[in-house]
């Protein structure tokens, strides 16, 4: 069986147009086509009527706030700024299995490896779970921070449930008793914009934060184990002296241990390996864009996907051969893939004029 190539995609919103789309590149899928969903046709909340919260809904736009697929590949689950959670689910064919409301607008949202739940953080810091099990019931409180939540995400065994807050922390609590904290990881100076647990070291947590740091932790007791300071490393990429380095994505490959960065308004991906027996990251290389990336990822077998801001090659492949990452031109799933983005540039050309979901530079702006 072929290794899923899912996990890259962008959400943009076309240029004078309410909708707001999702373009899902996903292959290989049942019938190699490219999906798409118009979030303004979904079920809206009535104007007035109070959600869970107790509380009057207000008008919002359809842009797409946050995203994730299950860990299997087998669901996708969206909110947007219209206070909705739309599941879906993509084998055979993609359909939309639920649309839910919750309360507040969200910053991030994860499905569980059991995929029995997904876990949403939003904006006034809570957590917030909604079954897959039964699409159409409400979402629980599962705890709450005190500080607008920027990212959440569970370990492997979905035992633990990790967040990070535009206040410098991250916490770490039973994710069958959110009340129970574990521990604390605190150390960045600056917001935390992303967290990823490492699938094959699972008591390892990679943080970033608007203080140009990427962290490892031993997440279980809070301990710090490395720091790397990415204004050192990507100091010659600096458009202005006081240039931050705030990671937008995070991408990691457990085949090498390799770990991919994208930072905002910085046309470069950054590779690093884990070297997980020293507890530290190791700069490799930088891939340097012509143009913006939005985003990326590794498949399951080390290939790694650059989405980038430009008609004529909007799709970049590059494969680790002798020690370094070269790009790959022959490959027919990118020329695939290219000629569905290129066919549908209009859709991104939206793209020029909003954020991209998990987008952290306002967060400077307001500090």
């Amino acid at each position: 069986e072929n290794p899923t190539k899912q996990l890259l995609f962008s959400i943009v919103k076309a240029p004078g147009c309410s909708s707001a789309v999702i373009l899902g590149l996903f292959f290989p899928c049942s019938d190699e086509s490219l999906f798409v969903y118009d979030c303004s046709s979904a079920e809206k909340q009535p104007l007035g009527e109070k959600g869970q919260d107790g509380k009057g809904t207000d008008k919002g736009s359809d842009d797409i706030l946050a995203f994730a697929f299950s860990p299997s590949g087998d669901y996708f689950a969206l909110t947007d700024d219209n206070k909705r959670l739309i599941l879906f689910r993509t084998k055979p064919s993609w359909e939309c299995v639920s649309v839910r409301f919750v309360n507040r607008r969200c910053t991030s949202l994860v499905i569980t490896a059991a995929e029995d739940k997904i876990f949403v953080a939003d904006k006034s810091g809570d957590v917030y779970s909604y079954s897959i099990t039964e699409p159409q019931a409400d979402g629980k409180l599962e705890l709450g921070h005190v500080s607008l939540l920027l990212d959440v995400a569970l370990s492997a065994d979905d035992r633990y449930i990790l967040t990070a807050d535009r206040d410098e922390k991250i916490r770490v609590s039973l994710t069958k008793a959110p009340y129970s904290i574990v521990s604390y990881c605190m150390g960045h100076r600056e917001f935390v914009s992303k967290i990823l647990v490492i699938p094959n070291c699972p008591d390892l947590l990679l943080s970033a934060s608007g203080d140009s740091t990427l962290r490892l932790w031993e997440y279980k007791s809070g301990e710090e184990v490395h720091c790397c300071q990415l204004s050192t490393i990507c100091g010659p990429q600096a458009t202005k002296p006081d240039q931050k380095f705030t990671v937008s994505r995070i991408t990691y490959c457990c085949q090498g241990g390799y770990v991919a960065i994208l930072c905002d308004s910085i046309p470069t991906v950054y590779i690093f390996q884990l070297d997980a027996t020293a507890r530290q990251l190791v700069y490799k290389e930088q891939i340097s864009l012509k143009h913006k990336g939005w985003d990326i990822a590794f498949e399951e077998m080390g290939d790694l996907w650059i989405l980038q801001e430009d008609k004529e090659a909007p799709l970049l492949l590059y494969r680790a051969c002798d020690g370094q990452w070269k790009a790959v031109t022959d490959d027919k799933g990118l020329q695939k893939m290219s000629k569905y983005i290129q066919d549908n540039w209009t859709v991104f050309e939206g793209i020029f004029m909003q954020r991209m979901p998990g987008s952290v530079e306002h967060l400077h702006e307001a500090m």
